[in-house]
């Protein structure tokens, strides 16, 4: 019995703790599902307000975008209605045109007409008026037509030969007076609208020193700096009793104007000895081949001649050293240049093209002095060389009548050279001629076997001559000077007498590493 009471109250108590425990389950899930609901809805909320500000958004971009459609469409719309306009406008003006076109062609048709219908009348005229007169002089000389007609011809022949002449010669006579006042305006256009510097090359440069002391360190021990100085460029210094100066002679300008490069550089140093002068004579050398490419670079832009080939760039620098007659070679040439482009643009030539052929017209005596020659055989050779206009190679060929003007260009080139080597005082034959020697004497000597450098100095009355003593010896160098002195002296004309020094010098050099 008590078990049976133990397990009804069992049974109570679990019945009991099962609706207890379903009734607090479902409680507790039901505040859950309440919390869950309240956050659903939140984020509802809040995925409304995003969608609703997305949509906000999107619709004022839209709008944006239907504003600016709306304007660029306005905008096109305007081009077009101006464009429409202005081709209207222009279709209305050709309209016009071809209008006033079609009347003038009317009238001159009408003119024409006219004129045809005139000219029929004067030929009916002249050809009943023609008959008249054969039968006139028929009836008068009892010939018959045939030989009145040729009688007449033959009168008419003979008058209109006489009438014929006369004109020509007065038309000729007038071509030549037109052409001669032409000539002279041309001229006078170009030389009163270009205004040149003019100076003769000199033979001879002066240095000024700080102080009469250098000149004991220019001339060194037992004058080892001086020699050394004249042997390797080829030029005379000069010291005398002048306070603060040395003077630099020498008919090459070039080598002139490295020699006194050289000295200045060397008085600026302040160390003056032989194989310091070399160091600096060489460096010099090779900022004078850059200075010459920059100066003929500077020339071809300041006269706006456009591309040119930088070995032609070197010759129009080289031209600075190269003196024709006493006129300095560049000098001229871009007198050249600038009196014939005036020329050729009266003319109505091609300006630019015409100074081009000025300023190359000489380019030929960059080389002589080294190569030896025509300089117009080598300005041809080398503007061809370098794929040059033909005008300009005209030019070279024509100034010294080689060859006759092709064109306008060159015909103002040729007239311009002659003018610029014809002004009083522009240049010295004397000087030509004396430079001319000296080129000769050092010519003959280079041309000997075993020479490798030949100088003449002191006026020319000296021929320094420099050997090279790994193809000659003494005994040789001294035959190579009776041989120099005897084709001198049978080639040449020449004052007093020419001194011949050859000079021999052998020099081993070696590194120690």
């Amino acid at each position: 019995m008590e078990i049976l009471l133990q397990v009804i109250g069992y049974i109570i108590f679990g019945v009991t703790t099962s609706y207890l425990t379903y009734f607090i389950t479902k409680k507790f899930f039901a505040s859950d599902a309440n919390v869950l609901i309240e956050q659903a809805k939140g984020r509802a909320k809040a995925i409304e307000y995003e969608a609703e500000k997305i949509l906000n958004e999107h619709k004022i971009k839209v709008k944006e975008q239907e504003i600016a459609l709306q304007q660029d469409y306005e905008r096109k719309i305007s081009a077009l209605e101006k464009r429409e306009y202005n081709l209207n406008r222009t279709i209305e003006r050709d309209r016009q045109n071809l209008d006033a076109e079609r009347q003038k062609l009317e009238n001159m048709e009408s003119r024409i007409l006219r004129a045809d219908s005139e000219s029929k009348k004067i030929i009916e005229q002249y050809e009943n008026a023609r008959k008249e007169a054969l039968r006139v002089l028929s009836s008068y000389t009892k010939l018959p037509i045939q030989e009145a007609k040729d009688m007449l011809l033959k009168y008419l022949d003979e008058e209109l030969t006489e009438d014929k002449a006369l004109m020509i010669r007065r038309y000729e006579f007038e071509a030549k007076q037109e052409a001669r006042q032409k000539a002279n305006y041309l001229l006078a256009q170009a030389t009163t609208r270009y205004a040149g510097e003019f100076a003769a090359e000199k033979l001879i440069n002066v240095i000024t020193l700080p102080n009469d002391e250098l000149k004991g360190r220019i001339i060194g021990k037992e004058g080892r700096n001086i020699k050394t100085l004249e042997m390797i460029s080829g030029v005379d210094v000069i010291i005398d009793d002048t306070p603060n100066t040395i003077i630099i002679s020498s008919f090459n300008l070039y080598r002139r104007a490295i020699a006194i490069k050289t000295l200045e550089a060397l008085i600026e140093d302040g160390r003056i000895q032989p194989s310091r002068i070399e160091e600096i004579y060489e460096k010099t050398k090779v900022q004078m081949d850059e200075q010459i490419l920059q100066d003929g670079e500077n020339i071809v832009l300041d006269m706006g001649l456009g591309h040119m080939h930088n070995e032609l760039k070197k010759l129009l620098g080289k031209m600075r050293y190269r003196a024709s007659f006493g006129q300095n070679a560049l000098g001229h040439s871009i007198e050249v240049a600038n009196l014939a482009a005036i020329i050729a643009g009266e003319l109505g030539g091609d300006e630019k093209l015409t100074r081009r052929a000025g300023v190359l017209h000489d380019i030929g005596k960059a080389l002589t002095q080294e190569v030896g020659g025509n300089h117009v055989d080598l300005g041809v050779e080398v503007c061809s060389r370098y794929k040059e206009h033909p005008v300009v190679i005209n030019a070279i060929l024509a100034h010294h009548g080689h060859e006759e003007p092709k064109s306008i260009e060159c015909a103002a080139v040729c007239t311009a050279d002659v003018i610029s080597a014809a002004r009083p005082g522009a240049r010295r034959e004397v000087l030509e001629n004396f430079l001319k020697r000296m080129q000769d004497l050092e010519k003959i000597a280079t041309d000997k076997f075993g020479v490798k450098q030949a100088y003449a100095i002191s006026a020319g009355r000296e021929v320094r001559v420099i050997a090279r003593a790994d193809l000659l010896n003494d005994d040789q160098s001294v035959v190579l000077a009776r041989e120099i002195a005897k084709e001198i002296q049978s080639s040449l004309q020449y004052p007093g007498e020419i001194k011949v020094n050859v000079i021999r010098e052998m020099r081993t050099v070696e590194y120690a590493r």
